[in-house]
């Protein structure tokens, strides 16, 4: 348990800002007071601000990023566990604006889009599967971790291959503007391992270019190869093997310099931690069938329990 606890908070430590102080009854001092009429700010910026003058607020979304955010055959709207989570905040929006109606517009992304988007204000939340990091939060500023995920390769169950170091001479393919594909390459550099890497414009391109044969294996993080696996109804056939090659703490992106914003944001995981909100969030898209059909049976690690305790889920 000391290992999970020591590990949690070190991901949080990469990802988040200064730890708080407590009293000794446990309140947070520094923590935002819930939003009402009387602590509403009396001048509003940023994406408040924005969405108070327009009733509108953008979220960007993947299209094949099961099941964090993908797109059902005929919907109008994107779904999966990030969708739900920036519902969340939305909510939280509304109450900030003393439960002014608040309309979601959707854009759809890719790994090479989403963070010009955010940062240019194209979409307000982006709200896929974006590993929150140092060098990310130079541009742009992350929700608390609502994933931790790692690098995995996806290969063909035929193909003899048990981990990168069994890809001399071979293609692996990436998805561009992914921490996936810049790991791959400084490790293919550093170590000379002779991987011949090609960089697809998005996950379900990866994926068929393994499919057809085209690339040997296909890096990403785990979660999304065994929701591919599955979507695609592919176990006979797929398989994720080797260890992690990297750690990849997921966030939900918005834009930097945003105080109210992001207040309004921590407001939104307190709330959904307290009540609960989070945890069936979470069990209907890992342990529960999806509204698509899949099941990925995957329980909440003891770090991601941990992240969610710390932000006032129950235990």
């Amino acid at each position: 348990m000391r290992k999970v606890i020591a590990l949690a908070v070190a991901i949080m430590a990469l990802t988040t800002g200064p730890v708080v102080a407590e009293d000794v009854s446990g309140a947070d001092l520094t923590a935002p007071p819930p939003a009402s009429e009387e602590n509403r700010p009396a001048v509003l910026s940023g994406t408040l601000q924005k969405v108070n003058d327009t009733g509108v607020i953008t979220i960007g979304y993947r299209d094949a990023s099961f099941p964090f955010s993908y797109v059902r055959k005929d919907a109008s709207h994107p779904l999966g566990y990030s969708i739900d989570l920036c519902q969340g905040i939305v909510d939280e929006v509304g109450r900030e604006l003393n439960g002014k109606p608040v309309r979601v517009a959707y854009e759809h992304l890719t790994s090479e889009t989403r963070m010009e988007a955010v940062i240019s204000g194209k979409v307000d939340l982006e709200c896929g599967s974006t590993t929150s990091n140092l060098e990310r939060q130079k541009t742009a500023a992350f929700s608390p971790i609502i994933y931790v995920a790692g690098t995995k390769l996806m290969v063909k169950r035929d193909s003899g291959i048990n981990s990168y170091q069994d890809m001399a001479g071979k293609i692996l393919v990436v998805t561009a503007g992914t921490t996936n594909e810049a790991a791959m390459k400084l490790l293919n550099a550093k170590y000379k391992l002779g991987i011949d890497i090609v960089s697809s414009p998005d996950h379900e391109e990866s994926y068929a270019l393994l499919a057809s044969g085209k690339a040997d294996a296909f890096a990403t993080d785990d979660v999304l190869l065994y929701g591919f696996i599955i979507a695609k109804k592919a176990e006979a056939t797929m398989r994720v093997v080797g260890d992690f090659i990297t750690y990849e703490p997921y966030g939900i992106m918005f834009r930097r310099g945003d105080p109210l914003m992001a207040d309004a944001v921590r407001r939104a995981f307190e709330t959904m931690a307290q009540n609960r909100a989070i945890s069936d969030i979470y069990r209907r898209w890992f342990q529960q069938p999806t509204p698509t059909g899949e099941s990925l049976n995957l329980p909440m690690s003891a770090q991601l329990g941990e992240i969610f305790r710390v932000m006032g889920a129950a235990d």
